[in-house]
């Protein structure tokens, strides 16, 4: 053994046993989830108590669980995981350990169970069990989130495919979901070509991209969840962005970064979130790392929206919302008032936030001091 040897085993030690961990710390987290569902199915169905609770058991168990990031909607989450995917049953049934069984065993007959979704671990084939094991050991929850909202099961398949051969990001995969890639394959003359097309445009995201789901880091129980989808270069223009806008002072106070949001049943996380002092109101700048899409206003005007209706006082101001979209040849900056009357914006509002040349200078000021990321 030489010197470059002893480095080059070092490394691929760490990573193969970072990768396993993180797997690991994925799978339980996936079958916690499931087993959630499950409970939670078993109680509506046969809960001795469950007509006291009424439509309200997800609120009242959020509530007494005080379990980090299990929420109502997040327990809806999990029992839909659990319907969209029962054949997690006879993994757990057949090949997980004792502690898996036990925790099954918990709630109910299991026999009975299997009896109601049709699954009885004898007729379960070796294939169902290896294509599911497949799925729980590479695929991460914060993925299957985006699955269990596709209702077609073939349709359902092909993306599971697409994420077990690609290892997309979670923001690539919704992006191929919303594109339609599933039916413009299917209106391809070539399926098999068009397929290797999409597999060789997805860049595949790192193992540990999955540390920073705000699902795994409440699962480990971290606090900070913030990290969520931020990029190398989207944390330095944050770091430096929330730094420059702080130093212009005039009424700004640092709030929130990369602040998660429930609208619905979907998270969502601004980038950063000032209140101002002299203007009496929230000012939420979203930065994209792309090409200006109309759906990235859409998304501001949305968290801008739910401020007004969630977090605005009665004394406050109208929240103003400020987009930034940079990729490696420019910046673009574009202010977001949803409703707030133009005249007034532009005479009271404008005189007191960063201009549009201010922003975009520093955006491509950091572009260029970040050009080693992007090469």
């Amino acid at each position: 053994m030489n010197f470059n040897i002893l480095v080059s085993t070092i490394q691929l030690t760490h990573s193969a046993l970072q990768n396993s961990a993180i797997k690991s710390v994925n799978r339980y987290l996936t079958i916690r989830n499931w087993l959630i569902g499950f409970y939670i199915v078993e109680y509506e169905q046969k809960g001795e108590d469950r007509a006291t609770y009424g439509k309200k058991i997800l609120d009242n168990l959020a509530g007494i669980l005080s379990i980090k990031g299990l929420t109502a909607p997040e327990l809806s989450r999990c029992r839909q995981f659990y319907q969209t995917y029962p054949e997690i049953l006879g993994l757990i049934t057949q090949k997980s350990g004792d502690m898996h069984k036990e925790l099954l065993f918990i709630s109910s007959n299991i026999y009975a169970q299997n009896q109601i979704l049709g699954l009885t671990t004898q007729e379960l084939e070796d294939k169902d069990l290896k294509h599911i094991s497949t799925i729980i050991n590479n695929i991460s929850y914060t993925h299957l989130t985006e699955l269990i909202k596709i209702d077609e099961p073939l349709k359902r398949k092909f993306y599971e495919l697409l994420i077990l051969k690609t290892q997309p990001s979670v923001k690539e995969l919704k992006r191929q979901i919303n594109t339609l890639t599933y039916e413009r394959l299917g209106l391809s003359g070539n399926t098999e070509h068009a397929f290797e097309q999409i597999q060789n445009k997805i860049i595949p995201a790192s193992q540990t991209d999955i540390v920073k789901s705000h699902y795994f880091l409440e699962f480990l129980n971290f606090n900070k969840p913030g990290l969520v989808e931020e990029s190398e270069l989207e944390q330095e223009i944050l770091n430096h962005l929330q730094e420059f806008i702080l130093e212009m002072g005039n009424g700004f106070c640092f709030e929130a970064r990369q602040k998660r949001i429930l609208i619905g049943d979907e998270y969502g996380f601004i980038d950063l979130v000032f209140y101002h002092r002299i203007l009496k109101c929230h000012i939420l700048i979203d930065l994209k790392i792309d090409e200006f899409n109309h759906v990235d206003a859409g998304q501001l005007n949305t968290y801008l929206n739910y401020y007004k209706a969630k977090v605005m006082q009665p004394d406050d101001n109208l929240p103003v919302g400020i987009l930034l979209v940079t990729n490696k040849n420019n910046a673009m900056v574009e202010y977001a008032t949803s409703g707030l009357d133009n005249k007034l914006f532009v005479s009271k509002y404008l005189i007191k936030l960063p201009s549009k040349k201010q922003l975009e200078d520093f955006i491509k000021n950091e572009i260029k001091n970040n050009s080693s990321i992007l090469s």
